[in-house]
């Protein structure tokens, strides 16, 4: 296969719904042993902090939350500059099922950031730089979606939102770097690529689980939206009256 063979299959909703099917499959069931055993793990087996007790639990959501909305936000954006230079109908579709679950998972971060907070700060809100980006993402999601449903045309809407993806993500380096930009109260990044760990391994092997969890929960959620959205669209196409009902193609 060339890569202009491979490249118009990955634009293709249909070879997406017929090949995709077991991926959101088996994601969705590693994203329930992962989170599952993460979170007993990291609640129960884990040691307390030296410092913050039992509070600093809550980083295993909190941390897969914050870590995977952003990569959301980044997976949108790339979609979105494939529908403006290529008018990828697939690409435009990812935009769309993405924006929910980004929201959701933006959402929860903030929430138990603040929950965490309450006891590390003395504060359920500070207005920092890592928190307010964090709350423009928020934002950024909520646009995406009242975008949509304000433009009645659908090849119009899916443009405006494409454009609206592409240009936020300027808001996700400043969320990663805000630590070191500006001065916060927020804690530098628990564990990076390219640096050993600042916790013992009992505490942090339950948050990389977790953390894997979270993006294969991504992905189950955007395959198994996706596969619906096709259908949706695609409906009037004889490849889905022959997938869903047995008719001749």
């Amino acid at each position: 296969m060339t890569i202009k063979e491979l490249w118009h299959r990955l634009g293709s909703p249909r070879w997406f719904y017929q090949m995709m099917g077991p991926w959101g499959t088996g994601l969705g069931v590693a994203a329930a042993l992962l989170l599952i055993t993460g979170t007993l793990w990291g609640l129960i087996i884990a040691p307390p902090d030296y410092q913050q007790g039992n509070s600093f639990r809550i980083i295993y959501v909190h941390v897969p939350t914050a870590l995977v909305c952003q990569s959301a936000y980044i997976m949108m954006g790339v979609a979105g500059f494939l529908f403006l230079v290529w008018r990828m109908k697939l690409a435009d579709m990812v935009v769309k099922v993405t924006v929910p679950f980004g929201m959701v998972m933006t959402a929860l971060g903030l929430f138990t950031g603040s929950v965490w907070g309450a006891p590390t700060w003395g504060t359920w809100w500070e207005w920092d730089a890592r928190t307010t980006s964090m709350l423009v993402l928020l934002f950024l999601y909520f646009g995406l979606y009242a975008l949509r449903q304000a433009i009645p045309r659908a090849e119009s809407a899916g443009r405006a939102c494409a454009l609206l993806a592409l240009v936020g993500v300027i808001n996700i380096p400043i969320i990663k770097y805000s630590v070191d930009w500006w001065l916060t109260l927020h804690q530098p990044a628990t564990f990076t690529l390219t640096e050993a760990p600042s916790m013992p391994a009992e505490m942090w092997l339950p948050l990389l689980v977790n953390v894997i969890g979270v993006y294969c929960l991504m992905g189950a959620v955007v395959i198994s939206s996706l596969r619906t959205e096709i259908l949706r669209r695609e409906c009037n196409t004889s490849w889905v009256r022959e997938e869903l009902m047995g008719e001749p193609a």
